[in-house]
């Protein structure tokens, strides 16, 4: 029985996420990722970075059993098994990442799981490493197309407490957890990667601008 989990966006998305990727992970060390989801981005990313480690991880018992179906069928040698991992949890179950990649949670969860996911970051991510997020956010208060818009009406509905969020209040929850704001790019479907340098204390804010 295969128990692998399909995400449709996935395919739109990866490649251009890789892109991103190569640009900004480091040549070695651990990639945590948070909300893996259906495990189909950790084994498409981890064969074109083979000197890193990538560690998956999500809260939903659904999700590890697919990410674990993925990494058997896509034979990833440097992907480990998934984690139990609920950013809003007060301890998490890995201690250091080099790189910490979120993709699409933010928006489809409370604001809680952002605070925690950049509360946990600051906690294990090794100094001038890496926070890499994707998804659709709001930019000086506006969304940046129609299409988003319809997209965060839509999310309220299912749940109050889920949207899509003011990048200005993510960058400033990051920088509160000491990572510096380093770019944003446009991706598709009206998405961004946001990427963050965890720097000493009195660093942080020199990032450059989006």
């Amino acid at each position: 029985m295969d128990q692998r989990l399909y995400s449709p966006a996935t395919r739109r998305n990866r490649d251009p996420i890789l892109a991103v990727l190569r640009e900004v992970l480091p040549p070695s060390g651990t990639v945590l990722e948070v909300a893996s989801g259906s495990g189909e981005h950790v084994v498409h990313f981890a064969p074109h970075f083979p000197k890193l480690t990538w560690q998956p991880s999500d809260p939903d018992p659904q999700a590890r059993v697919s990410i674990a179906a993925w990494i058997q069928a896509a034979h990833a040698r440097n992907v480990v098994p998934p984690l139990d991992l609920d950013v809003r949890a007060g301890h998490w179950p890995t201690t250091h990442a080099d790189a910490l990649i979120c993709i699409n949670m933010i928006h489809i969860a409370p604001w809680s799981a952002c605070v925690g996911l950049m509360g946990g970051a600051g906690r294990v991510v090794s100094l001038d490493g890496v926070l890499y997020l994707y998804g659709p956010y709001r930019v000086g208060g506006r969304h940046t197309a129609p299409s988003n818009d319809a997209f965060d009406q839509s999310l309220r509905q299912q749940n109050p407490e889920w949207g899509v969020r003011d990048l200005e209040a993510v960058i400033a929850e990051a920088e509160r957890n000491g990572f510096a704001f380093v770019k944003s790019a446009p991706m598709p479907a009206n998405n961004l990667s946001v990427v963050f340098r965890k720097k000493p204390a009195g660093l942080i804010g020199t990032g450059a601008g989006a």
